[in-house]
């Protein structure tokens, strides 16, 4: 062949003479968790995305806590579950130790706790992106947003060696990374989490954009070696006998499981610290943003809490094949030779070797209240933004939001109707109405207290909130669908024939009632009513009335679904009417470019706090700070006034064309 009949292919530029890398539909700053997620659900839906990461070998990295859910987070897991996301799949693979935690209390607050073995849930779901069509993961550093001239729109991302990479909608899910400073004592220099490079310019890039940024700071505690703890002065904590499972889909029934040990600090250590407090980095003001209140530094919880005797400690395995134990409860960011100190005080670590310094990060992160409640910037079409970016802290809050990015900036391309979770029917909408309503003012925490609808957004039943918005936007498969739709159907039919099976007081029902440790009736019965008394339970019944009355046997998810319904069903109709009443509110939209100026009678702080958050509802309107109750029914008025004017007009209209 000759040289003339070879056809390279050129290398495309674009306008300004940068080499094109490729063009997108979807690109996704960062793989974090916020970042994975949103990647595969962009993906999954049928958007060929881009998923950049600082490192191949940190994707979905946990640079904290080796442990997935607990209060809240579980709940967030499991809903992130039901909408056909990651990491309650990840997590069923790859962790070492599952707990169901706060089971003392009502079953609003129950929370399943794992822990993870780090390295094989990073690289488990790395495999699972590589694997995942229509997704392409790259190793690049971006330092610039690219923007249409009017800044009002994104057209892709700058990559540091000079290259560009073109797509309509981009997901911003850069962590803890941006302009990311390492803090140990004195000590501090650039850098993320573990070791990992910081993002130093796109921060830049976003403030030229126009977004307004914040600095917050968060902390990890010293990992020490576990071959140096003395386990025999710690108490042991295993795991749950019962096998338990994040994903509605999965089907492990037995699991090995690696204990965590529990200790305490004393006197002795926080002697140690109150001695050393002038080279604390937060007290001695080289720590600029600001941390967490619900997850402390261990020398914040001394000043905070200067009466407490003790504090509680978790030496958490970070794997199965790694010695190094995290020391969950004990964050900090003092200098090495007082971080060494304290930890020698310790019942279990007098002779611990340390492996890895705790540390502080401070990073940037976006002020949330500049998106819509799809996670949308209000100001930069095709801009979004998940995460830790978005001022929270903690993997399942930035997953969670992750996923919903990610399906938004998909339905933004498909030209579909976006996905937005209400506060009735989801932790995920609790989450996002709290941060584009409120914002933050620091590393925002899910709790259980957030929710005003705790008993309906249980984690048990996260499948029938959830599934049927995964199925709508194309993430949730043919084969969960089969597996949701069964459970329903199972739960109904059950439902249905315990309130049409009866019993009628006799000596002979008593005595079975009797046997099976139930109260006596005295009047006509269903075994549907027998349910709700809070000591009887679906099994109880069952084996009572065998073989006369014949009850299917229930697995234990749809067994719990029943019981629950039953028990709780006067408490559930409340919270439904409540709902119902703060659903008016909540259908009653604004229109986006509503001018508040042009409304009488708001009051002023009303009139600037609206027009700064945009809500889309009048129900969002009377979450804002700011807004009072008689400024919610102004806006109602003017609505209706609205709306009267515009249905004067269209008569008018339709008499002068007749």
């Amino acid at each position: 062949m000759s040289e003339e009949s070879v056809n390279p292919v050129m290398p495309v530029m674009d306008a300004e003479g940068r080499f094109v890398a490729g063009t997108y539909d979807v690109i996704v700053v960062g793989a974090g968790h916020a970042g994975v997620e949103a990647a595969l659900a962009a993906a999954r839906i049928g958007c060929r995305t881009l998923l950049a990461t600082l490192s191949m070998d940190n994707i979905a990295l946990m640079p904290c806590n080796p442990s997935v859910g607990g209060p809240a987070k579980g709940h967030l897991v499991r809903e992130l579950d039901a909408l056909g996301g990651e990491m309650g799949v990840n997590a069923d693979k790859t962790c070492i130790q599952f707990r169901m935690l706060n089971t003392g209390k009502g079953p609003a607050v129950h929370a399943l706790r794992a822990q993870a073995d780090k390295k094989l849930y990073q690289f488990t779901m790395k495999e699972t992106c590589e694997r995942t069509e229509n997704l392409d993961v790259k190793q690049i550093l971006i330092t610039d947003l690219l923007l249409t001239e009017d800044k009002k729109a994104v057209r892709g991302v700058v990559v540091e060696t000079g290259e560009v990479y073109y797509a309509p909608a981009v997901i911003m899910a850069t962590g803890t990374y941006l302009k990311g400073r390492i803090i140990v004592g004195e000590h501090t220099y650039s850098g993320g989490p573990n070791g990992q490079r910081p993002a130093m310019h796109f921060s830049d890039s976003l403030r030229e954009a126009g977004v307004r940024l914040m600095r917050f700071k968060t902390g990890t505690p010293a990992r020490v070696d576990a071959r140096t703890l003395d386990y025999d002065k710690m108490e042991i904590q295993p795991g749950d006998a019962e096998c338990r499972n994040f994903s509605f889909m999965s089907d492990v029934q037995t699991r090995e499981q690696t204990p965590c040990w529990l200790t305490y600090t004393n006197e002795a250590t926080h002697r140690i610290i109150k001695e050393n407090m002038d080279r604390a980095p937060m007290a001695n003001g080289i720590i600029e943003g600001v941390g967490p209140r619900y997850c402390p530094s261990i020398e914040t919880k001394i000043q905070r809490f200067p009466d407490k005797e003790r504090h509680q400690l978790f030496l958490e395995p970070e794997g199965i094949h790694t010695n190094e134990v995290y020391v969950q409860g004990m964050s900090t960011s003092m200098p090495a030779d007082v971080q060494l100190a304290f930890l020698h005080t310790i019942p279990g670590l007098e002779h611990c070797h340390v492996m890895r310094l705790g540390y502080a990060i401070e990073y940037d992160c976006i002020d949330p209240t500049q998106l819509k409640p799809t996670l949308e910037f209000k100001d930069i079409h095709g801009f979004f933004s998940a995460g830790q970016a978005n001022g929270t802290s903690g993997y399942e809050e930035a997953a969670a939001q992750g996923i919903i990015a990610g399906i938004n900036a998909a339905m933004f391309i498909k030209k579909e109707e976006p996905l937005v979770l209400k506060r009735s029917e989801a932790y995920i909408g609790v989450l996002i109405d709290d941060l584009v309503t409120k914002g933050t003012h620091e590393p925002y925490r899910m709790m259980t207290s957030r929710a005003e609808y705790r008993l309906l957004l249980r984690q048990d039943n996260a499948d029938q909130r959830l599934t049927p918005y995964g199925r709508r936007v194309g993430l949730v498969t043919d084969a969960r669908w089969a597996r949701f739709t069964k459970k329903q159907e199972a739960i109904q039919a059950v439902l249905q024939q315990l309130k049409d099976a009866a019993v009628n007081p006799s000596d002979a029902v008593n005595g079975r009632l009797a046997e099976a440790g139930i109260q006596a009736i005295h009047t006509r019965t269903t075994l549907y009513e027998l349910l709700r008394r809070p000591d009887v339970t679906y099994e109880t019944v069952r084996e009572a009335f065998a073989p006369d009355i014949e009850l299917p046997e229930l697995t234990d998810e749809v067994r719990q679904q029943v019981e629950i319904s039953i028990t709780y069903e006067g408490y559930i109709k409340k919270q439904l009417e409540q709902v119902a009443h703060m659903e008016k509110l909540e259908n009653k939209l604004l229109p986006e470019d509503l001018d508040y100026a042009l409304v009488p009678s708001l009051r002023d702080e009303a009139r600037e706090k609206l027009a700064a958050i945009r809500p889309r509802s009048v129900g969002q309107a009377s979450r804002i700070s700011g807004v009072s109750p008689a400024d919610v029914s102004v806006l109602l008025v003017w609505l209706e006034q609205q709306r009267r004017l515009h249905q004067a007009e269209g008569e008018k209209s339709c008499s002068s064309t007749k």
